[in-house]
Formats: C-alpha cells, sequence, structure tokens
C-alpha cells in the first residue's frame, strides 16, 4: 500500500520497536507512547496534506506573505510537553532577542539557517517557494523521541535524555525534515518503496548540504554523518545514517545495527518502514556522497545544483524508483554542465559504483 500522506520523521519506526523490545523498563514506555502518537499524528498529517496541496490554501497569514518579496519569517512555540501540534505558547518571532529556552533558540536558529541556505543557494523563497514563513514548536510531547515536518511545520520532541537528547541541537535534522516541504512541492515523491527512499534521500541531501555550509566546509571536511547531535550518552555510535558509509552509523544493543545498504546488489525488500524508504536511501546518499567526493569542493555547488535541477525536472514523475533518478541527474549534469563534462560523467559514474544504471 503506497504512503501518499506519510509523517515525514527524523527517528525511523524500526528503531523505536528495537528500543521497544529491548530498552529499559522507561525506554520501552517512551517508544511505545511514541509509535502509537506517531500514528495518530500521521492523520493529522493526512488532513493537511489535503488541505494545503501541492500550491493551494494556505494557513493564517501565509496568504499575505506569499503575495509580497522573500522575507525570512520565523515563529516559534512551545508546546508545553503537549501532544497538539497546532496551539502552544507563541515564544518567539523573526524581531524577537533570543528566548531563556536554548530549544527555542536552536530551533530559531536551524529555521533561519535553512531558510537561508534555500534563498541564497538555489534563490528559492522558502519551502514552498511562495515565502512561506517557518513554524517551529517545541517541546512537543513527553520523552518524545523524535522531530517531524507535518506539511505545515517543524515538530521538535526533547528526546529521553538518555538515548536520544534533544531534536532542535542538529541542524543537518533540521534541514532534512524541511526538505521534505521542498520535495513535496517539487516533486511529490511518492513515500513507498524506491520513491520513497529518494524522498529519504533527498531530503538528507538537503540537511547534509544545510549543514556544511553553516560549518564552511567541502565534501572533503565534512563528517557526512545524519543525526550526530542528537545522540544521548547511551546511544552507542556515530549518528542516525552515513552517507559515507551506508550501514555504519550505529550498532547499539538496545536500538540494533544501521541496516542501510551502500549498493543496489543489497537492497532490502521488506514491506516495513513504508518497504523500508529510511534503510534503502542509503543507496543514493552513498552515490551523492561518491559525487562529492570525486568534484570536490562544496557540496552545494555542481553536486547540488544538479540534484536541485532533478527534483524539479518535469522527467521526475512522482512514482520514480532509483535508475529512473539516476538518469534525470545524469540529463540534468549534462544540460547545466555539457554533455562532455566532468559533472556528467562523475555522475554516471557515482551511480554505476553503487549499482545503478540506466542503458
Amino acid at each position: 500500500m503506497h504512503c501518499r500522506n506519510p509523517l515525514f520523521c527524523a527517528i525511523p519506526p524500526y528503531i523505536l520497536s528495537h528500543v521497544a523490545t529491548r530498552g529499559s523498563e522507561r525506554q520501552r514506555r517512551w517508544a511505545l507512547k511514541t509509535l502509537s502518537a506517531d500514528s495518530t499524528i500521521r492523520q493529522a498529517r493526512a488532513v493537511n496534506t489535503k488541505a494545503r496541496g501541492r500550491k493551494g490554501a494556505r494557513e493564517g497569514y501565509d496568504l499575505l506573505a506569499a503575495t509580497g518579496p522573500a522575507v525570512r519569517t520565523r515563529v516559534i512555540y512551545a508546546a508545553r510537553h503537549g501532544w497538539e501540534v497546532t496551539g502552544g505558547k507563541r515564544v518567539r518571532d523573526e524581531n524577537d532577542p533570543p528566548a531563556n529556552d536554548p530549544a527555542v533558540n536552536e530551533a530559531f536558529d536551524g529555521l533561519g539557517d535553512t531558510w537561508d541556505f534555500w534563498e541564497q543557494v538555489f534563490s528559492r523563497d522558502s519551502i514552498d517557494d511562495e515565502n512561506m514563513p517557518l513554524r517551529g514548536i517545541v517541546h512537543f510531547g513527553e520523552e518524545y523521541p523524535n522531530a517531524f515536518w507535518d506539511g505545515r511545520r517543524m515538530v521538535f520532541g526533547d528526546g529521553d535524555g538518555e538515548i536520544f537528547d534533544r531534536f532542535t541541537k542538529a541542524l543537518d535534522v533540521i534541514g532534512h525534515e524541511l526538505g521534505h516541504g521542498v520535495i513535496e512541492d517539487e516533486a511529490a515523491l511518492e513515500y513507498h518503496g524506491q520513491s520513497g527512499a529518494l524522498n529519504e534521500h533527498v531530503a538528507d541531501v538537503a540537511g547534509t548540504m544545510v549543514k556544511q555550509r553553516k560549518l564552511g566546509q567541502t565534501a572533503a571536511q565534512a563528517d557526512w554523518l545524519i543525526g550526530a547531535d542528537i545522540r544521548g550518552t547511551e546511544f552507542e555510535g556515530d549518528a542516525l545514517r552515513s552517507m559515507k558509509a551506508p550501514g555504519t552509523a550505529y550498532d547499539d544493543p538496545k536500538l540494533g545495527k544501521d541496516p542501510q545498504p551502500a549498493h543496489f546488489k543489497d537492497y532490502v525488500r521488506t514491506f516495513e518502514d513504508n518497504g523500508g524508504v529510511h534503510i534503502n536511501s542509503g543507496i543514493p546518499n552513498h552515490a551523492f556522497y561518491l559525487l562529492a567526493a570525486s568534484l570536490g569542493g562544496s557540496s552545494w555547488h555542481a553536486p547540488g545544483r544538479i540534484w536541485y535541477d532533478a527534483l524539479r525536472s518535469p522527467l521526475l514523475k512522482p512514482t520514480a524508483g532509483f535508475r529512473a533518478f539516476a538518469r534525470v541527474t545524469h540529463r540534468a549534469a549534462r544540460q547545466r554542465f555539457g554533455p562532455a563534462s566532468d559533472e556528467a560523467q562523475a555522475v554516471r559514474a557515482a551511480w554505476a559504483e553503487v549499482g545503478i544504471s540506466w542503458e
């Protein structure tokens, strides 16, 4: 069954399932509560998506914001450990000074860094390219070990303080989740199987580019890890995912072992996780890393521009698989840099190295 209105969460359900069976009594309780809450939130996400549409109705003052020039607009709310994504206390607006709450300031700064990235690198007016204000909800739920984009806002849990720290600390997670909004707006990749894995992959590309640009890192200098900053003291591993070396991010008695493959020959066929969307994204993730490492310099320059061109291409269909996406990225490289360019050849070589070809 295809999931057309998914909940784009930072922590995959299989990690929560592992904790629910292997964690301490306290950890089992929050893992089970989170799995149940995510299912409920998924229903709200479906309503949001239906209400908004691809270029449809907006919430609150979005309609006014969309009529003028691009202006960075951020609003942070505090859920005060409630489970509602609407309401809450409004705690910081665009021109307000820093708050006394680190989570508020981290969310505010992360939204701003992501907005700046899309505007300054790709001349994109916010997530929807129509000046959508960025909303953040902090302190969501009780010991909620996740963060998600629900189609209208970015929501952050505080973690349990043992396995996961507060999710506002990770800029790449913020960039990833808001990246889902860009993907939804441009390509609407279906969240199941290979198209869903591509959805997760492009969000990882967005997250790592935002982080690398903020840190001023080249492809060679970057760690290519996703979620390193949300690790608690009991997290045994480096991060949630590694684009440089999929399958090596963690090996934890409570979380299990990182299941991501780096090559198409190891593609995981499963009914869980919407057909392995968080698992098989390791394959295109590794291809992007190989491309960036081959070309050198900054990931958001040639590699990022090629991927962004591909995402916006009318040739990229919502049901696209790995081969179709690889073909579109190669065409994008040829169009932007030339048929015989180093960039076009590097794109082909990167996909070939992970077992993807299209002839």
